[in-house]
């Protein structure tokens, strides 16, 4: 599995990262920009990501804007919704407002921190990703 993940917050990186690297190969990003060049650059080199886990409130781009430009690239790249990159919201913003926009801009899954890593794991599990 192939993962980006998109992180501000160094603890919360460290913890990500680890986890995630005992499934694949997992680059990190630290704001919502380097998230989408990190997107755009893997499609340009014919190796997409499986995941991306976004941190809802980072620097210069918020996790919401990184989950539009991406599926936003998707469209215009004429991806159908089945082959899109799996989504993870990742924050300890739980509003039911936060979640029902993170799913309305095509999210997957909207986990809450501190992240539960068996829950986290059935969610890779039904993405079918583990």
């Amino acid at each position: 599995m192939k993962t980006l993940l998109a992180e501000d917050d160094f603890a919360s990186r460290k913890f990500m990262d680890k986890y995630l690297s005992q499934y694949g190969e997992c680059d990190v990003t630290v704001d919502g920009e380097e998230a989408v060049d990190a997107f755009m650059m893997a499609l340009e080199d014919g190796e997409p990501y499986d995941l991306v886990c976004l941190d809802v409130m980072m620097p210069v781009l918020d996790g919401y804007q990184v989950l539009k430009a991406i599926r936003d690239i998707e469209a215009q790249n004429g991806t159908s919704k089945e082959d899109r990159v799996k989504i993870i919201m990742t924050t300890a913003l739980n509003e039911e407002r936060n979640v029902k926009m993170a799913f309305e801009l095509g999210c997957e899954a909207y986990s809450g921190k501190p992240i539960d890593v068996d829950k986290f794991e059935q969610v890779l599990k039904k993405m079918k990703l583990i």
